[in-house]
């Protein structure tokens, strides 16, 4: 029966994999530049950014980590506050105010959201020194950064639970900058086919990657528009 039972426990997990794999994430461009978005593709422009992955003990079949991230790149920021700007009724200027605000943060740090869970809280706070795990910005070149600052969100209310909605009580909330440059250089490849977030610890490693489309690619979208 313990024989059975594992194996479809294991064939589970194949499966699961698989779907992921199958479906994909999107391609994103790290462009800067002027953007048309209105309120109602706020939620297309996060699930581009966004993207999700688990580290699971097969012998245990425990949890160890889920983490989902938003990384907040140009593009996402720009949708989020025109969303914003349309929820709170701000007006033409101060909406504008915002939006200058939060583009030119982009240039200093790369900022992420992130919600996690894994079985054991206390080993999954981010913030502490003894967390279970440590987490970096990585890029295809070999690139690999250290946090500037992470910032624990408490208790995330309606503002993180609207606009982030796989915010949930059970998953902890942080906020984690990486500085722009290290050394001179970009923490981020200007060539980079990917970039992401690892996570590593005793208990294993896992990594959220988000694939960045060609400079070519990206221009000949911007053409087809």
């Amino acid at each position: 029966m313990r024989v059975a039972r594992a194996t479809s426990l294991r064939a589970l997990v194949v499966l699961v994999a698989a779907s992921t794999l199958a479906c994909g994430d999107p391609h994103v461009s790290l462009a800067t530049g002027p953007r048309e978005y209105v309120a109602g593709d706020y939620s297309d422009v996060l699930q581009r950014w966004t993207r999700t992955s688990n580290l699971v003990s097969l012998s245990r079949f425990d949890d160890l980590l889920t983490v989902t991230s938003t990384y907040e790149s140009w593009d996402f920021r720009w949708a989020y506050v025109i969303r914003y700007a349309n929820d709170y009724r701000l007006t033409v200027d101060q909406r504008r105010k915002l939006l200058q605000a939060t583009l030119d943060e982009t240039r200093e740090a790369h900022q992420f959201y992130v919600a996690l869970y894994g079985s054991n809280r206390r080993w999954t706070d981010l913030t502490k020194p003894n967390s279970s795990w440590i987490v970096r910005l990585i890029d295809d070149q070999g690139n690999e950064t250290a946090p500037a600052k992470i910032d624990a969100i408490a208790k995330p209310g309606a503002l993180e639970r609207t606009y982030f909605p796989y915010t949930t009580p059970w998953r902890q909330a942080f906020r984690v900058r990486f500085p722009a440059q290290t050394d001179g250089r970009p923490s981020i490849s200007m060539t980079a086919k990917w970039f992401g977030l690892r996570f590593a610890g005793a208990e294993g490693n896992e990594e959220l990657r988000w694939e960045v489309e060609s400079a070519a690619k990206g221009a000949a979208g911007e053409l087809r528009r």
